[in-house]
């Protein structure tokens, strides 16, 4: 974790502000040729959006950050592993000024903090849908950071805070990730319905996850799961 972070307001304004006005720039790194076809199709279905590399990870990505200059790096990461720890590694020695989403296969990994530390402006899950995604791409070029499906955060040091919040209210209450999800968008008054929708789920899932929700906390319904959360101060900013 001692990595030179680059992420700091020196760096960011390194970055070309005038092509901000017109593309985002992007390179996509990741092992899998496939996974990377699906993701420059997701990408270049948004006109702001321009792919100017692909690449494996390791030297290869580092050599090709260093000639395309991007805004972007989306970085695949299969955890467990050290691939992205020494990408990230080379672009903070390098002095390389980019800002790189970690696409992690899941948001609970402990690395996720360490990605943080190494100078990701931004991780998400590889299942994220395709708003996630695209969010996560403007709030980073932004200046910002980005952790999973909590969104966006000013500064890094409140991210690992809001990252370090997250998993002790897992661990607390034993709610899996896409339960605080639902717990979330139940707070919200949405309906099962509009639940599945959001999360990219069916109906009947999301009744499962309910169940579960509600023997985990003694809530027996939706408005006893809202007062546990009141009581609980389950999402209270951090």
């Amino acid at each position: 974790m001692a990595s030179t972070l680059i992420h700091e307001a020196g760096a960011e304004a390194a970055l070309e502000a005038p092509r901000l006005a017109h593309q985002i720039h992007v390179v996509i790194a990741d092992e899998f040729p496939i996974f990377r076809a699906g993701l420059r199709r997701l990408l270049e279905a948004d006109g702001r959006l321009r792919i100017v590399g692909e690449s494996g990870v390791g030297d290869s990505v580092v050599a090709l950050v260093r000639d395309r200059r991007p805004h972007v790096v989306l970085l695949g990461a299969r955890m467990p592993g050290t691939a992205w720890r020494d990408t990230l590694k080379q672009f903070a020695d390098g002095g390389v000024c980019v800002r790189t989403i970690l696409m992690v296969t899941s948001i609970d990994a402990p690395d996720v903090g360490d990605a943080l530390e190494c100078g990701a402006s931004g991780v998400i899950a590889q299942d994220a849908t395709a708003t996630v995604l695209l969010q996560s791409i403007d709030t980073v070029v932004a200046g910002q950071y980005w952790v999973g499906p909590e969104g966006p955060v000013a500064d890094r040091a409140l991210c690992m805070r809001r990252f370090e919040e997250v998993r002790r209210r897992e661990q607390q209450f034993g709610l899996t990730r896409r339960e605080l999800d639902i717990v979330r968008a139940v707070v919200d008054g949405d309906s099962n319905r509009e639940i599945a929708a959001r999360l990219s789920i069916s109906e009947n899932t999301v009744k499962r996850h309910l169940l579960h929700i509600y023997n985990k906390v003694g809530a027996s319904s939706r408005v006893e799961l809202a007062l546990f959360v009141t009581h609980h101060r389950l999402f209270e900013t951090i």
